[in-house]
């Protein structure tokens, strides 16, 4: 004999019957009961039971997502209260009495509210102490500092490739036998090494983004490379102003040390900047 289903009949019951009841199942297990435990609560088979599962584990996964989005929109102030779209309570009986009807409420004199006032109504609904939303700040335009850049370009340029030259720098042939037509001016090694680590260094300081060993590094480095850049600009100035036709010794000796001690500070710091404290 067929044993009698959940409200008494000894017929076989519709999946959207059985529902109800095991939502009432998985909210006092507080999980997905097993399709075991549906086949011996519902007395049903495997087939059904496997459908009553697939069901709940939907509506699971649904509730779960609303209830993903529902946070994501308190965090942002968009709404106050949960909105439950899946009911995990059992359908009302048919056989009990209809609630009675609540009192309409008293009538009330409409405003207007703009739609201005609606945004800020919904974005503050239950959350007084929400800050408004404020535009993101603009960023610093940089055309400016090319703008000052271009004097200073030319001013650095020829100051270093006139010291340059009062110090032995001067046109080399670097292919021999191979192309001697080519020729270049040694000096404009000084401008470029020297001023182009300092101005690499010092974004490096600024960036922010680098270890603290190579931030160090480039603060200091990068002080030093334009402390010798503003020496070596009044070293040209002095030796010309002066009619000095060759840099004394001590200030040729310098200036020789300058490329090799630049390819040093930028090969440590491209170096450190890779590295992980």
């Amino acid at each position: 004999m067929t044993a009698p289903t959940i409200n008494g009949s000894r017929y076989p019951q519709p999946i959207e019957d059985l529902l109800p009841a095991a939502r009432k199942l998985a909210k006092e297990l507080d999980a997905l009961p097993s399709r075991n435990r549906l086949m011996r609560e519902f007395h049903i088979g495997a087939p059904k039971a496997d459908e009553l599962l697939s069901r709940l584990r939907d509506e699971a996964d649904r509730q779960a997502r609303a209830d993903a989005l529902h946070l994501h929109m308190v965090k942002r102030g968009s709404i106050a209260e949960r909105v439950e779209l899946f009911p995990t309570e059992p359908a009302t009986d048919p056989a009990d009495p209809p609630a009675a009807p609540e009192p309409a409420p008293p009538a009330v004199d409409p405003v207007e509210i703009t739609p201005v006032d609606r945004v800020a109504e919904v974005n503050t609904a239950g959350h007084p102490d929400t800050p408004t939303a404020t535009a993101p700040p603009r960023r610093a335009v940089v055309w400016p500092v090319v703008l000052l850049a271009l004097p200073a370009f030319v001013a650095i340029w020829s100051g270093w490739v006139g010291l340059g030259g009062l110090t032995g720098f001067g046109v080399v042939h670097p292919l021999p036998g191979i192309w001697d037509s080519f020729s270049i001016n040694s000096a404009i090694t000084l401008p470029i090494g020297v001023e182009t680590y300092g101005a690499y260094a010092l974004y490096v300081w600024l960036s922010g983004r680098v270890p603290d060993r190579a931030r160090r590094f480039a603060k200091w480095s990068a002080i030093a490379s334009l402390l010798v850049g503003a020496l070596g600009q009044v070293a040209y100035h002095l030796l010309e102003a002066a009619g000095v036709t060759s840099a004394p010794w001590w200030i040729t000796t310098a200036v020789a040390c300058l490329p090799v001690a630049v390819l040093g500070m930028g090969a440590a710091l491209a170096h450190l900047v890779r590295t992980h404290d």
